[in-house]
């Protein structure tokens, strides 16, 4: 039986655009879009705060549950390597951050919460630079895994994963961790993969290779006019358990060579995410990814709640 979908009775928010915000709205440096520094600070730790809070905020006022992502998207030993951290110091960096989004959420009371354990693939989430097959992919991704193991979280949330093959890695390192796990595929403007797969076949071949351990799946990192399209009424579209959305309608390519911020237009974004929602009804996580805010966040929360 699986526990997480279970406990997602209502719409949860999920925020993962905090780079994006923190880079371009509010002027703070984030080599390598590593959040985890900011733990090392209370500055940092203060703005990692304050976001955790404000969505809470909002999931208190619209009746939502809130996914709290924590900031180890690239705490995996290559994208921290290239920050100057290594991997002595990989365990400690994941155990803090989820020790961080407990203790917040432990101050919370009467807002469902999931802690949700974030991690990245290991290259580029747009265009991989190193292609694993799955057995690569597993022992890479075991290491981070272990040590997030050690903390306790709900649930691995593994985000802008663009190939099965290492999504498959890091669902069998999840499990071997005995950890609960979900796989969040990134896609391109046609709604394909950055490999050119399809994305019902990719979630399809992950559930082949890995007996359906995944809890779930997620699409994030694209507008919904890149993907909407590609939805439809197969059966792997029930393992599809919600959406978080960028702002802008830009490729990947083009996001990567941004050297301002397209916001988009945060009411239309919450009304594509209401459509989502009334169209497929078991869908329950939604959300904002690169270039959404609290504004973005609020138009969403209202459109799904």
């Amino acid at each position: 039986m699986r526990s997480i979908p279970e406990k997602l009775n209502r719409p949860f928010l999920c925020y993962t655009g905090i780079e994006t915000d923190l880079i371009f709205n509010q002027g703070i440096e984030l080599p390598g879009f590593a959040t985890f520094p900011l733990l090392e600070t209370e500055e940092g730790r203060s703005l990692l705060k304050k976001s955790y809070v404000a969505l809470v905020t909002l999931a208190r006022e619209m009746g939502c549950g809130v996914m709290f992502e924590s900031a180890t998207w690239v705490a995996n030993r290559d994208r921290a390597a290239k920050l100057g951290y290594g991997p002595n110091q990989l365990e400690q960096i994941n155990i803090d951050a989820i020790q961080f989004i407990r203790e917040l959420s432990d101050n919370v009371g009467d807002v469902p919460i999931v802690l949700s354990a974030q991690v990245g693939p290991r290259g580029d989430g747009y265009k991989p630079d190193h292609h694993m097959d799955d057995e690569e992919a597993q022992l890479y991704h075991s290491v981070q895994m272990a040590h997030l193991a050690k903390a306790k979280p709900d649930i691995v949330s593994a985000f802008t994963i663009s190939y099965p093959e290492e999504a498959i890695g890091i669902v069998r390192a999840a499990e071997h961790s005995k950890l609960p796990v979900a796989i969040s595929f990134t896609v391109e403007t046609d709604g394909l993969l950055p490999t050119g797969m399809p994305l019902g076949e990719a979630l399809d071949a992950v559930d082949a290779a890995t007996d359906q351990y995944a809890e779930y799946f997620l699409i994030n990192c694209a507008h919904p006019e890149h993907f909407l399209p590609n939805l439809n009424d197969e059966p792997w579209i029930e393992r599809l358990a919600g959406v978080v959305v960028n702002a802008s309608r830009c490729s990947h390519a083009e996001l990567d060579n941004a050297t301002e911020l397209d916001e988009g237009d945060p009411q239309e974004l919450g009304t594509y995410l209401g459509l989502i929602k009334n169209t497929y009804p078991h869908m329950h996580i939604f959300g904002g990814c690169c270039g959404t805010d609290m504004r973005h966040m609020r138009e969403i929360a209202k459109a799904v709640s």
